[in-house]
């Protein structure tokens, strides 16, 4: 039964009699490390100046939510075929209408549901979280990948992490703007990530809109990345343009020389000659007046835990004396 409608939303009816006003728009996700696509975003957009959310807000007072929301399931499931090789198309499904049957009768449209991502957006609280687990467990059947939106937010408590096991987890826009000036921020971040990596899941920071966000991200070595900084929403299945990809690769670069030059710059550990060694190479070997006396190495290809002598030498010119590996 249609419920009655709030003065100031739009009316869904008309728009669910002419479905060709729904239109959708897709954004790209980014692998950051390959600086490439990895997959879409499918957007819904409607007629006039309101936004989406005011159209599906408008829908549940009106008590045609899902079939808003089957609508636009049934167009985006629809573009999949002429998705580029290679990448996944994301379809925003409500949690709570995920068992409705307009929703199942959408996502049955596709069978198949290979380089499907099922989107859990998070607006309104699940009470059954078993019921949502076993629906998803059926969409993973028929091939689909599960994310979850807005981690850290809101509904996307650490319980439904747990208990959906999601695929991919997209970072709350929140936890994303300013992460670069706000170290609580990167501090959660990274907490989620390690959080996605216990589940094998992939971390995704959505909402990327500055190039020290997309720094800041690359260096906690986030793999997905989605935002206005990397590609705006759009009609079709657009490449990732030039200057995001020299962005992109710029960023990852300098993230990986940090990461080396640190590796580098790690303490040595030091160890008396003869005694039992349980830390991993390098070590120095020292011997009783604490002088270096040999290095305990690994070799990187085979694993094989060696010992290089050291001697003091002294360089003809200077007259003094600094260790070197002999």
């Amino acid at each position: 039964m249609l419920g009655t409608r709030t003065a100031g939303l739009p009316d869904c009816r008309p728009l669910l009699a002419d479905p060709d006003d729904l239109t959708l728009a897709f954004q790209p996700i980014v692998d950051l490390a390959g600086a490439t696509v990895a997959g879409y975003e499918a957007l819904a957009r409607f007629p006039g100046s309101a936004g989406p959310d005011v159209w599906f807000a408008a829908a549940a007072e009106a008590g045609v939510a899902a079939e808003l929301e089957a609508l636009a399931i049934h167009k985006a499931l629809a573009a999949v075929p002429a998705l580029p090789p290679n990448t996944f198309l994301t379809v925003n499904v409500s949690p709570h209408l995920l068992g409705a049957a307009p929703v199942r009768a959408a996502l049955a449209t596709r069978p198949a549901l290979h380089r499907v991502v099922v989107e859990l957006t998070e607006h309104t609280p699940v009470d059954d979280l078993d019921a949502l687990r076993r629906q998803t467990d059926e969409l993973r059947a028929r091939g689909a990948l599960i994310a979850l939106d807005d981690a850290g937010s809101g509904y996307s408590g650490l319980q439904q992490l747990a208990v959906l096991r999601p695929q991919i987890v997209k970072l709350d826009r929140a936890l994303v703007s300013d992460a670069d000036t706000d170290p609580v921020r990167v501090a959660l971040a990274e907490m989620l990530g390690e959080f996605a990596g216990r589940i094998d899941a992939w971390l995704l920071a959505e909402g990327v809109e500055t190039a020290a966000e997309l720094a800041a991200f690359t260096q906690l070595g986030v793999p997905l990345a989605q935002g206005w900084l990397l590609g705006r929403p759009g009609p079709g299945f657009a490449p990732l343009a030039p200057e995001a990809t020299r962005l992109v690769r710029a960023q990852v670069a300098r993230a990986t020389l940090t990461d080396s030059v640190l590796s580098l710059v790690r303490p040595v550990r030091q160890a008396t000659l003869g005694e039992e060694v349980p830390v991993v190479p390098p070590v120095v070997l020292v011997g009783p007046q604490d002088e270096p006396v040999a290095l305990l190495l690994g070799d990187p290809r085979t694993a094989e835990v060696y010992t290089a002598p050291v001697s003091l030498r002294v360089h003809p010119t200077t007259g003094t004396s600094s260790p070197s590996v002999a």
